[in-house]
């Protein structure tokens, strides 16, 4: 007489091999998403952009990106196509997409470039935290901390490679491009699903409502939306804010101009470093503390980093990579909480709702921190940022004022598939 069980988190055969896995394919396959940002100087030299202009190459991502992310959930793409194929047809096409802006003849088609490479990403960024959400339960919340850790670090792979001995436009490009290929050849030849794997919740309108009106999703997305509100105008001037900050400086201090794609990778690298720990201390405190003390130190950081402009590089560089492990330590978890406060039938629809209105929202600062900036500066150009945590944090204070944040302890032990 034979039984079938289920392996428990901690014996499931294999997950830390599929972690280390897709944290690599996320760390590669996310490397496209800031390649015109690392070579924005030489992008506005070759066709006489404004600063808004040459923002608006990583704002063209943001809206492909919610565009990618609408119609897989229209078309249920997760669902119809195994997540191994979807995800490396995805970091493929995100591969060529990005190449091309190579050979774009003009800001217009670079534009477009930018939109099909956000497209793309739609089928890197969410499918693996789905894919590794399959392999862990108890420890999801850190699993999946991870997998944003490593995406965002791999952001920052275009700064590195500038960093190297000053790579031309060129070679910063198609190396991103190379690095989403070898992601997509890692994912399609060794990726399997694991032995959690999840119940078809499909978008659909007719659930949008009930999400809105549900006020724990309500909140929660909320909270994620004053987030997002800070992190991609964030991540997007603050090499430009190093910049200018390094050439105010002056004198021998000039010597470090060289240094700046390496200090602006920093922070992206800081911030995989906060995610990680972000997933790590959800376990013991709960997703509410971890985004609440995340927020508020991030607003702090967005309020006073201007006071540090001009002075020592290395003195911004470490101030600007304090603000970047804080301003993403908080994202798994935002996505965590939607997961277990929305209504089990309206987990798809609520996610995709959450993802869509909060990279939307990142248009908004993205292109907006560039008349800040010429109105009072690069000193006065953050703190509005920090409206966006500020707004967070009260939003998740309500939540647990009304009784429906999960136990702090057991929240992301709990989480179901």
């Amino acid at each position: 007489m034979t039984s079938t069980t289920t392996p428990s988190d901690d014996r499931a055969p294999g997950r830390t091999r599929m972690l280390v896995l897709l944290a690599a394919a996320e760390l590669l396959g996310m490397s496209v998403w800031f390649s015109a940002n690392a070579v924005a100087p030489q992008l506005a030299a070759r066709w006489h952009l404004s600063a808004g202009q040459a923002g608006a190459l990583t704002t063209a991502v943001q809206l492909g990106f919610v565009a990618g992310t609408a119609l897989a959930a229209l078309f249920n793409l997760a669902d119809l196509v195994p997540m191994r194929a979807y995800f490396a047809l995805a970091a493929l096409f995100a591969a060529l997409a990005n190449a091309a802006l190579v050979v774009a003849p003009g800001y217009g088609v670079a534009l477009a470039t930018r939109f099909a490479t956000g497209c793309a990403l739609a089928g890197v960024y969410p499918p693996g935290m789905k894919m590794i959400s399959t392999w862990y339960r108890r420890s999801r919340g850190l699993a999946i901390g991870t997998v944003v850790g490593a995406l965002a670090a791999g952001k920052g792979l275009p700064y590195l490679l500038h960093a190297i001995g000053g790579a031309p436009l060129a070679t910063v490009v198609l190396g991103a491009s190379a690095a989403a290929a070898l992601a997509a050849v890692l994912v399609g030849a060794l990726y399997h699903d694991g032995p959690f794997p999840f119940p078809r919740r499909a978008f659909t309108w007719r659930l949008v409502a009930t999400v809105v009106h549900h006020r724990a999703t309500r909140l929660a997305i909320a909270g994620y939306l004053g987030h997002m509100w800070e992190l991609y105008a964030m991540w997007t001037w603050v090499p430009a804010f190093l910049a200018a900050s390094v050439a105010l400086s002056g004198g021998a201090a000039a010597a470090h101009a060289s240094s700046v794609p390496l200090m602006s990778f920093g922070v992206l690298a800081a911030g995989g470093a906060g995610c990680v720990w972000g997933g790590w201390w959800a376990r013991r405190v709960g997703y509410a503390r971890v985004v609440t003390v995340s927020m508020a130190v991030s607003a702090v950081c967005a309020i006073v980093i201007g006071l540090t402009f001009g002075a020592s590089p290395w003195l911004v560089a470490t101030a600007v990579w304090v603000w970047g492990f804080f301003v993403v330590s908080d994202s798994a978890q935002f996505s965590a909480m939607v997961t277990e406060s929305a209504p089990p039938h309206a987990v798809g629809t609520a996610l995709t709702l959450q993802t869509s209105l909060g990279f939307l929202l990142t248009m908004v600062t993205i292109q907006g921190v560039p008349p800040i900036v010429d109105a009072v500066g690069w000193r006065g150009a953050f703190p509005v940022l920090a409206l966006g945590p500020v707004a967070g944090i009260l939003a998740i204070a309500r939540l647990g004022a009304g009784g429906d944040a999960q136990p702090s302890r057991s929240v992301s032990r709990n989480a179901s598939p």
